[in-house]
């Protein structure tokens, strides 16, 4: 029931910032960049283990892999303001960002990097 409570209570903020967007789409914007879905996470995490080690560490790990992350809303823009298809320029973004993760990964840990 629980694991339900958290699904509906994370599809329906998704649901309200896509409406938003429809007509306010700077609004949407802020409420999108605030990271919900790293608040959520973090909050839900909290409930289920009352373990800040766990809460400080996945807040950090965010942080770290927010930098790959950052291709995804370079390419998406650029790829439908040249008239791209839109499926395809999702399609090409998602891809380009999973490659970026996958070497950001690999560097980090080549590095060594810890926190």
């Amino acid at each position: 029931m629980y694991f339900i409570i958290k699904t509906i209570v994370t599809a329906l903020i998704i649901v309200l910032v896509s409406e938003i967007a429809k007509k306010y789409t700077w609004t949407a914007a802020v409420i999108v960049s605030i990271p919900l879905t790293s608040l959520l996470a973090f909050i839900w995490l909290y409930y289920d283990t009352r373990d800040v080690q766990k809460v400080i560490d996945l807040s950090l790990g965010t942080i770290v892999m927010t930098i790959p992350s950052i291709l995804f809303f370079i390419l998406l823009p650029i790829m439908l303001k040249l008239k791209q298809n839109f499926t395809f320029s999702i399609v090409v973004a998602i891809l380009s960002t999973s490659l970026a993760y996958f070497f950001f990964i690999i560097l980090i840990k080549k590095i060594n990097f810890n926190f």
